[in-house]
């Protein structure tokens, strides 16, 4: 017997069985805590330029209202 493919095909599976084990874990995370990064990052750019819009439209408090001279009395 071959010892030296032994270790090499044993170390190959171990190397398969840790990353399944790993991508097994990845998946539960992201059913456990929710969203993925993808949507995280669409959410905060959508986020943003809601925000940049809501800026564009916002009207100043001095802008629109009448002057007005002080009283004098």
């Amino acid at each position: 017997m071959n010892f030296t493919s032994f270790r090499k095909t044993r170390r190959e599976e171990e190397k398969r069985t840790a990353k399944k084990r790993k991508d097994d874990l990845a998946a539960a995370n992201r059913v456990k805590f929710g969203r993925t990064g993808a949507e995280k990052k669409r959410k905060k750019l959508e986020d943003e330029r809601r925000r940049r819009e809501l800026e564009g439209k916002e009207m100043d408090a001095g802008k629109n209202e009448p002057s007005r001279a002080p009283d004098q009395d």
